[in-house]
């Protein structure tokens, strides 16, 4: 889970807030708020990381509706998940399957990317017994997730690399190129120090 620190949000939401009559059934510009958020968060989901793709994506309340009607237009409440659309067979994760169950650790916590470890294999471990509470309620250690965080990890694994390659491709995976991060960036920046040694 990478840090998302909130920015600006889109004067559709500000001027529909402003409506007496204004909730986030009625709010029309919703294309606009899914757009500023990916934006935001570097065009990966704000829980696994996966590439976030404008059909496959949703706005997601950190807090529920249900729960807190009054900040169902509060943009530091609002996050952009992957899985808009589940598929028959496909398994639930981030925030579909999240629902309305408040998480302990959050994408918006300065320190929520020192909260879990992840290994060669693609595995997501949480630091303790608390923070297993996430990783569950997010399915963040489904064998999908799994397998894409495996697969974005495999290329650093190159034996032909020399370690001047290996530090500058991790250092260029990490930038921020056209305001967008690459897939899995929290479980490469984790793994840095162990792939260069």
């Amino acid at each position: 889970m990478k840090q998302i620190k909130k920015g600006k949000e889109p004067d559709s939401l500000v001027a529909h807030r402003q409506n007496s009559h204004s909730t986030y059934d009625n709010y029309k510009q919703k294309a606009d708020l899914r757009d500023s958020l990916t934006k935001e968060q570097g065009y990966i989901c704000c829980y696994c990381e996966r590439e976030l793709i404008a059909t496959d994506s949703h706005i997601e309340h950190l807090l529920p509706q249900e729960k807190y009607p009054e900040k169902a237009l509060d943009f530091s409440n609002l996050l952009c998940s992957c899985q808009k659309d589940i598929k028959r067979g496909e398994p639930r994760h981030c925030g579909n399957l999240k629902d309305n169950y408040e998480i302990p650790i959050s994408p918006l916590d300065a320190d929520c990317e020192k909260y879990f470890t992840y290994t060669y294999d693609g595995n997501i471990k949480p630091i303790d017994e608390k923070f297993e509470i996430t990783i569950n309620k997010l399915g963040l250690d489904i064998p999908k997730l799994i397998d894409l965080r495996k697969k974005a990890i495999e290329p650093f694994i190159d034996d032909s690399l020399t370690e001047e390659e290996l530090i500058k491709f991790i250092s260029k995976y990490l930038e921020k190129i056209d305001e967008k991060y690459s897939p899995f960036h929290a479980t490469i920046k984790h793994l840095k120090p162990f792939l260069v040694c």
